[in-house]
Order: C-alpha cells, then sequence, then structure tokens
C-alpha cells in the first residue's frame, strides 16, 4: 500500500510543478506580450504583433492544456489506462 501512495504522491507532486510551469509560463507571456503590443503601437501602423501573440498563444493553450489534464487526441487519463492495461497483459 505505501507503494500506491508513494506513487500518487509523485503524480500529484508533477502535476503541480507542471501547473506551477504553466502560471509561469503565462505571466512572462503576459509581460512580453505588453512590450511588444507597446513597441508595435510605437513604431508602425502595421500590427506585426499578432503573429507572436497567435504563434505563441497557441504553445500557451497547449501548455494549459497539459497542465490541467486535458488531451484533445487521446482523452483525459490515457496514459494511465494504456499503461494498466500493458501491466494487465502477459507480455512480461
Amino acid at each position: 500500500m505505501e507503494n500506491l501512495d508513494e506513487y500518487k504522491y509523485k503524480k500529484a507532486k508533477e502535476q503541480v510543478e507542471c501547473i506551477k510551469s504553466f502560471y509561469t509560463h503565462l505571466m512572462i507571456y503576459v509581460i512580453v506580450m505588453s512590450a511588444l503590443v507597446y513597441i508595435n503601437y510605437r513604431t508602425t501602423s502595421f500590427v506585426w504583433v499578432l503573429f507572436p501573440a497567435v504563434g505563441w498563444g497557441i504553445g500557451l493553450l497547449s501548455h494549459g492544456l497539459k497542465a490541467f489534464g486535458y488531451n484533445l487526441l487521446l482523452g483525459k487519463d490515457w496514459e494511465e489506462r494504456k499503461i494498466k492495461e500493458i501491466m494487465d497483459s502477459d507480455k512480461f
């Protein structure tokens, strides 16, 4: 039973680290994009700031989905189900 508790603790700690990493990423995104918007506003009338905002925003979105446990392609907890399926099979 101790082994299961250790495993759950390890997975929970990894999840918390991933969420913490996402919030750091979000904060950096907001700061850098604010600076880029200001630079874009002060230098040219072409709205080039949309390109890095959308590109980086897609990366930020995928980081957030991973951090909060959403997997659009394989579904929630797919990895855990697959591990259990492989462990239950007689392949080892």
